[in-house]
């Protein structure tokens, strides 16, 4: 879906922080605090999503993100569209949930 000629993007942040230790610990609280007051919902264990109504949004909180990194920590992060995030498969084992949906979008007249 478009807004006034913006694309609508996800962004996902997908992490791997040590939690060795008490000070580990807290740190890895602290970023996973960050991405969900900064709008993102966990998708997986150390999966986190969130909807940008376009790419430059979805750029803003991309550096936030890299912003709150732990220093012995490491995270990735993919932007896609939406029509790309409708085409993602989900497999599930034998029991199943339900998964996110795309979203709804503000539309502006």
């Amino acid at each position: 879906m478009q807004i006034s000629g913006y694309r609508c993007m996800w962004v996902m942040a997908m992490f791997d922080l040590p939690v060795d230790t008490k000070a580990a610990r807290r740190r890895y609280a602290l970023f996973r605090k960050s991405l969900l007051e900064d709008g993102f919902t966990r998708m997986q264990f150390s999966v986190y999503v969130r909807n940008c109504p376009s790419e430059e949004n979805a750029a803003v909180h991309m550096q936030r993100i890299e912003r709150n990194v732990p220093p012995d920590g490491e995270v990735r992060i993919l932007s896609f569209t939406d029509k790309q995030f409708e085409r993602m498969r989900v497999f599930w084992g034998k029991t199943r949930v339900t998964t996110e949906s795309a979203g709804n979008q503000l539309e502006l007249f």
